[in-house]
């Protein structure tokens, strides 16, 4: 049965790419890729090829960690199936009255990223971040297949860990794809959330009908993506091997400069390379929640009349980003009754966060100052 789905994905490739005017591309390029890139994500050959370990991971976030004053918890929080959610702590005395905020990172993320906010935010509530179920140094399962499943893993993982833990309510903060959980939790969940904050949220609108349309896309783009489509968004990292972390360097120096009042090496593209050639668990999981450019399946603004009018939401976005910040006017429009605050930090990219930190500290703990 295997051999006949991998024929049947192999000849839907091939079709596409034929279609597309470059058929002479699938003997020459495609027994390449099919057998060289998927001997790569064999799990126990990795380490040998990509130079990374759990060790190597656990070290790239200490060093992450270690601007940040004061101390906090890092435990593992089991979850069901023998899963573990890795999990920073951060909580005070003076603080721990109040309602906690839960961070939740995006794609390919971990919670050594939110370095920039962690000191400052949890100067007025009890912090926790944690790495989400498939990524960073959480458990990496096997995800369903199927999109809906695979959302439904993800939030049960989190109201677990907030069982675990032993937290009645709290306050989210999702970035990207945390953005996204936070909304899906609090639908199911309505009760266990006091605000949410949806930080550059993915995922929410449907993929336009004209994409195409409004920007044609090359046909030799059209039948790469094809030939891709099969793997993993970030597959490539793993495939160039020892040359993984000069990549990550090259292709984002934008990072180093986000954190550059931190840190002058290499420190965070070290962390970003570690926490993504791991197994490929989380990865997998949101491949299987895209359609192609990386729409949602799922779209979340179709289910927001879901969520319970009493919730507040508030919705951050840079105003540099390129990430479409409609979804944010569709969310007010969609919830005429319900408290909806629209935040546009200035100067701040994809990664608000980072880009413009003290800003973005200051307005989540103003917005955080009306929970309690």
């Amino acid at each position: 049965m295997a051999e006949q789905e991998e024929s049947a994905r192999t000849g839907l490739v091939q079709r596409a790419l034929s279609v597309s005017g470059v058929h002479g591309l699938v003997s020459s390029v495609w027994g390449y890729v099919d057998s060289t890139i998927r001997w790569c994500w064999i799990p126990g050959w990795l380490p040998s090829w990509c130079p990374t370990s759990q060790v190597q991971l656990q070290t790239a976030e200490d060093m992450m960690l270690r601007c940040i004053d004061g101390t906090f918890l890092k435990q593992y929080v089991p979850i069901s199936t023998g899963n573990r959610l890795w999990t920073l702590t951060f909580s005070s005395d003076l603080v721990k009255h109040r309602t906690p905020m839960v961070l939740l990172h995006g794609f390919g993320g971990g919670v050594g990223l939110w370095a920039h906010n962690l000191e400052a935010l949890s100067q007025r509530r009890p912090v926790f971040a944690l790495d989400l179920l498939g990524f960073g140094q959480s458990s990496r399962p096997q995800f369903s297949t199927e999109a809906q499943e695979v959302e439904e893993q993800f939030v049960e993982s989190i109201e677990q860990w907030r069982a675990n833990v032993g937290l009645e309510t709290m306050i989210l903060l999702g970035h990207n794809l945390g953005g996204y959980l936070a909304a899906s939790y609090s639908i199911k969940y309505p009760n266990r959330v006091k605000h949410i904050l949806l930080v550059e949220p993915w995922g929410f609108p449907e993929r336009p009908d004209n994409v195409e349309a409004d920007r044609p896309i090359p046909v030799w783009i059209k039948a790469l993506g094809a030939m891709f489509s099969p793997f993993n968004p970030l597959a490539g990292l793993r495939l160039v091997g020892p040359l993984g972390p000069a990549l990550v360097q090259t292709l984002r120096p934008d990072f180093k400069r986000k954190f550059s009042s931190m840190f002058s090496d290499n420190t965070v593209s070290n962390y970003i390379y570690h926490l993504n050639v791991q197994t490929p668990s989380g990865e997998t999981a949101f491949k299987n929640m895209t359609v192609p450019y990386g729409w949602a399946k799922r779209p979340m603004l179709e289910r927001m009349d879901q969520l319970q009018p009493d919730i507040p939401i508030t919705i951050v976005y840079g105003s540099r980003s390129s990430v479409d910040s409609n979804s944010g006017s569709s969310i007010k429009k969609l919830r005429p009754n319900s408290h909806v605050e629209i935040i546009t930090i200035r100067g701040a990219g994809h990664y608000v966060y980072a880009d413009q930190p003290e800003d973005f500290n200051h307005r989540v703990l103003e917005v955080c100052e009306k929970v309690d």
